[in-house]
């Protein structure tokens, strides 16, 4: 698996230690009920699910979470009030010198575990989310690669349309670290990749395949036009030109190897030719593309 970024590791941390906070803050609701002392206004607040640590900490993550599932999201916050609003009741009757109502109970139990519940699930979706994703270019990784594959030969099937395994490969990247730094050749990966994702088609997904290798499907309607393409995209990378952080320009070119997909042939066999007429393209002196026979 590949390492999640400082960014995701610490929007986890920062899942934990809200979650940890809500089941501390349990413990003054309790303290509530057995020695009938209050738990604190921000507890008794109509509003208190906005005003506990964990409420104020979702309301600033909220839009990441909308990101996995608006649906599950919703029921997230529906969840957190609702025993906000039951544990509020309990306290006030306590508190009144009344016996606590079971129904408010019953309902703060069941929304305490609906809500730890989902937390639970949001966490595993953001790790896994991360663990397809690259954390340097935002590029998809190879993990989704196969299943995506298969749905676009079907949809080219269909649409009577050709794909292409586009084998993309940054020339002489070494030298580039060995010159600049890697600190440099990162953002030159970055930009390249923006690049490409800027002169490629929406439906045309582009994954980082390993290093300073992309892979792109590319759907077409000729050989032609696949060509042209090819050309178009060499010719771009060749003309954006990276401002390095020491004020210099780098200009960078690739290689590419293009191979049509052929009916239902395994993703591997694609990705071999690919491979062989990206080799190609390098051997003839690189800055180039070769379509495979």
């Amino acid at each position: 698996m590949p390492e999640l970024s400082s960014e995701i590791e610490n929007f986890i941390t920062e899942l934990d230690a809200a979650v940890e906070a809500h089941l501390n803050w349990t413990r003054r609701v309790m303290r509530c009920a057995v020695l009938h002392t209050s738990p604190g206004e921000d507890v008794l607040d109509p509003s208190a699910h906005t005003l506990c640590r964990f409420g104020r900490w979702f309301v600033s993550r909220q839009s990441d979470f909308e990101k996995i599932s608006t649906q599950n999201t919703r029921q997230l916050l529906a969840a957190h009030q609702a025993m906000h609003d039951a544990i509020r009741a309990i306290c006030a009757d306590v508190l009144a010198g009344r016996p606590g109502q079971s129904a408010n109970l019953d309902i703060f139990e069941q929304t305490q575990a609906e809500l730890i519940e989902l937390l639970a699930k949001f966490k595993t979706k953001f790790l896994a989310t991360a663990a397809r994703h690259d954390h340097l270019t935002g590029l998809p990784l190879r993990y989704g690669l196969e299943e995506e594959f298969i749905q676009l030969q079907k949809l080219c099937q269909r649409n009577k349309s050709l794909l292409y395994a586009v084998m993309i490969d940054v020339d002489h990247f070494k030298r580039i670290n060995d010159t600049y730094g890697h600190s440099v050749g990162d953002i030159a990966l970055c930009h390249l990749a923006d690049t490409l994702k800027r002169n490629i088609r929406p439906s045309e997904p582009l994954y980082r395949f390993g290093g300073e290798e992309f892979l792109l499907l590319m759907q077409t309607s000729s050989p032609e036009e696949a060509a042209l393409a090819a050309e178009r995209l060499i010719n771009v990378v060749r003309g954006a030109s990276l401002m390095t952080p020491q004020g210099k320009p780098l200009a960078m070119t690739t290689t590419m190897g293009l191979t049509l997909v052929k009916g239902d042939e395994e993703l591997l066999d694609v990705i071999e030719r690919a491979d062989q007429a990206l080799y190609a393209g390098k051997n003839a002196g690189r800055d180039r593309y070769v379509i495979a026979d």
